[in-house]
């Protein structure tokens, strides 16, 4: 966890992400609602993080179908010596197997701004389903604008 931690600390440095830094990183890393989480390590670095968790009413309203046939991606970040190498595709790829295998389809959230993860969801299939605003100000200090996104089946 520690690890995970410092290079989380890194990706916001870098990335604004998450945007809104908190000492309790532990726990958003590992919500209560968790179903699984993934890590990418080469020897004793940590490269890479994703986890799948249950969805709430509010994400399933969104995309309109039951929270129990959904699972949520998020929490998912590359270091940024790992990047460009395919290996936040690799991590999306596992937790969607996770979600498929479970019985559920996978959904995500992603802030607008984050064009990289986008263009990333949208290469690998996952479709836009609803747009809304954020409960949070971005790192620039605005209102946060949500993308909702159905994952592949």
């Amino acid at each position: 966890m520690p690890a995970c931690v410092r290079m989380l600390a890194a990706v916001h440095r870098v990335d604004g992400y998450p945007a809104v830094w908190s000492a309790e990183t532990e726990h958003w890393l590992t919500p209560e609602e968790l179903l699984g989480v993934w890590v990418a390590v080469d020897g004793p670095n940590v490269l890479g993080h994703v986890a799948l968790s249950r969805t709430g009413p509010d994400l399933a309203a969104t995309v309109g179908r039951p929270a129990s046939q959904l699972a949520a991606v998020a929490r998912l970040f590359v270091d940024v010596s790992a990047r460009r190498t395919g290996l936040a595709g690799a991590l999306l790829a596992r937790a969607v197997r996770a979600a498929v295998a479970d019985g559920r389809r996978p959904v995500l959230e992603v802030e607008s701004d984050a064009a990289g993860a986008i263009a990333l969801y949208e290469r690998a299939g996952w479709r836009r389903v609803g747009t809304a605003p954020g409960d949070w100000l971005t790192a620039a200090g605005q209102p946060a604008v949500v993308h909702t996104y159905l994952g592949p089946a």
